[in-house]
């Protein structure tokens, strides 16, 4: 065996060990945290070693490796399987009635533009063709008002403006009657979120949360966003409308700070028992998570969810399709927080606010 073949073996295995021991701590870091996205590669890389270790060390070195990347593809496994067809659903599809009542119904288009990304006309045309009751634009400056506004300005007669140059700036379009709106930067001044009601065609009204919180970042740890992440999870859960979250999380659909989203608010993940949809990175196919999310309350029901074409920038957009039926129901339970949990969510986000820094990962559209 060369040297080569050797030296890429062990530091591939060990890497694999490190990468998916040290997410288990649960140490609220980005360069811990972020190691809990490649899941899905790390199982496929594990495999490989499996099947490779007793092939190049047919003894028991070779052997105690093969149980050692076996016990780590399985590790990476119980995160991700969920998130395949052959889990049981969460969120549940809608009935035949349901699909026919189209003033329950509601369609989201929820795109990261990523701000550098000038290619208006791309989105533009993707809306056009959809048509969707809501679109959700994501790092959008005003550049990217003014082009959206100069089209689409009268098709939409609902907006919610909030341009940023440091690539935290939303933007919602609606066909549909919002009130109660509220701008908020809920933890790190700089990031803001938008919470509104939204009234169906029907009559019914539901909340829509729409957020975006720091990214995890190797030097900084993540606790401004996990900060953020459970606080909408809470104000989801006390709301007295169905809800509904959406936008880029910054955040695996597996990771500790999603599942305990999802404990928090009770709502409901439409990936479980469906695929991944992962939307980032458009330009690493081998390399890819699924970022861009929507949790629903337990009161909607499914009709369409499909990942949609490359727009110019690094997220591919979401479409979404509920219906608001009139009772809840869920085909699997997300959980839910104990008292313990919900006292230790509470005292972090109550750090995290009177925490004097700035937003972090304002600079990467700079870089690029």
């Amino acid at each position: 065996m060369s040297i080569i073949v050797f030296i890429l073996f062990w530091a591939f295995g060990l890497f694999l060990v490190t990468a998916t021991l040290l997410p288990l701590s649960k140490i609220p870091h980005g360069a811990v945290r972020g190691l809990a996205f490649p899941r899905e590669q790390f199982f496929g890389m594990a495999v490989i070693l499996a099947v490779v270790a007793p092939i190049l060390y047919p003894n028991l070195i070779g052997w105690s490796s093969f149980a050692v990347l076996v016990a780590i593809a399985s590790i990476q496994l119980i995160y991700v399987v969920k998130f395949t067809p052959i889990w049981t659903k969460q969120s549940v599809d809608a009935c035949a009635d349901l699909r026919a009542n189209v003033d329950r119904h509601l369609s989201i288009l929820s795109a990261n533009v990523k701000k550098s990304n000038r290619d208006f006309d791309r989105l533009i045309a993707m809306i056009r063709a959809r048509n969707p009751d809501i679109v959700l634009a994501i790092e959008v400056d005003d550049g990217w008002i003014d082009a959206l506004k100069e089209p689409l300005g009268d098709v939409y007669p609902h907006w919610v403006e909030v341009p940023k140059d440091n690539g935290y700036g939303l933007c919602l379009m609606s066909h549909l009657k919002l009130s109660e709106i509220e701008v908020r930067e809920l933890i790190p001044q700089g990031v803001p979120s938008i919470s509104t009601a939204v009234q169906l065609r029907g009559g019914a009204k539901m909340r829509l949360y729409v957020v975006h919180p720091e990214p995890p970042v190797i030097d900084h740890d993540t606790i401004g966003r996990d900060s953020e992440i459970a606080l909408i999870g809470l104000e989801a859960k006390k709301d007295k409308l169905p809800s509904v979250v959406a936008g880029d999380l910054n955040d695996v659909a597996w990771s500790t700070t999603t599942r305990r989203f999802q404990r928090l608010s009770g709502l409901l993940d439409p990936r479980v028992g469906r695929g991944f949809y992962n939307t980032f990175s458009v330009t690493m196919p081998w390399m890819r998570w699924p970022l861009d999310h929507l949790f629903h309350d337990p009161q909607f029901r499914l009709l369409e969810m499909s990942r949609l074409k490359n727009i110019g920038s690094d997220h591919f957009p979401m479409w979404f399709v509920l219906a608001l039926a009139q009772t809840k129901a869920a085909a699997s339970d997300p959980g839910s927080a104990d008292a313990t949990e919900n006292r230790d969510t509470k005292e972090m986000i109550a750090q995290e606010r009177v925490r004097s820094r700035d937003a972090i990962g304002t600079d990467w559209e700079d870089e690029t």
